[in-house]
């Protein structure tokens, strides 16, 4: 993810999306924290996080909780190091409820291809197991 580097452009900010896309649904904490500065911000829901160790322990903690999680990025817009994006992603809990969360991330990258700052704005939805799109 990190060699797509800024200024973006309409060929290269998809391909970044879709590069995250890629590594957030192998589930691989440590394939994750990899695309992003040693020293990135992110702001997810209540958490404040500062880099890569608490991302990669975040990553973990998520994916031990949200099960089967599969994702869906869609490129919103950019201009110069910032993507924003839309995104859905469907998991499950330990009892089988399923969810689908959404929202919108605003994205800032450095000048190697390193997300160095996050924020998101997430919803959960419990749905029916039959009600998956993903």
């Amino acid at each position: 993810m990190s060699t797509i580097k800024p200024p973006f452009t309409a060929e290269t900010a998809p391909l970044k999306v879709q590069a995250a896309e890629d590594a957030w649904n192998s589930r691989d904490a440590e394939r994750v924290a990899l695309a992003y500065s040693a020293d990135s911000e992110w702001r997810n829901r209540t958490e404040f996080l500062r880099g890569r160790e608490q991302i990669r322990a975040f990553l973990r903690r998520k994916w031990s909780r949200e099960l089967d999680y599969r994702l869906k990025k869609t490129l919103w817009g950019f201009r110069e190091s910032r993507i924003a994006v839309t995104f859905e992603y469907e998991w499950h809990d330990d009892s089988g409820q399923w969810y689908r969360s959404y929202g919108t991330e605003l994205w800032e990258f450095d000048e190697d291809g390193l997300m160095r700052r996050q924020i998101a704005s997430i919803n959960d939805a419990p749905i029916r197991e039959t009600d998956r799109r993903l």
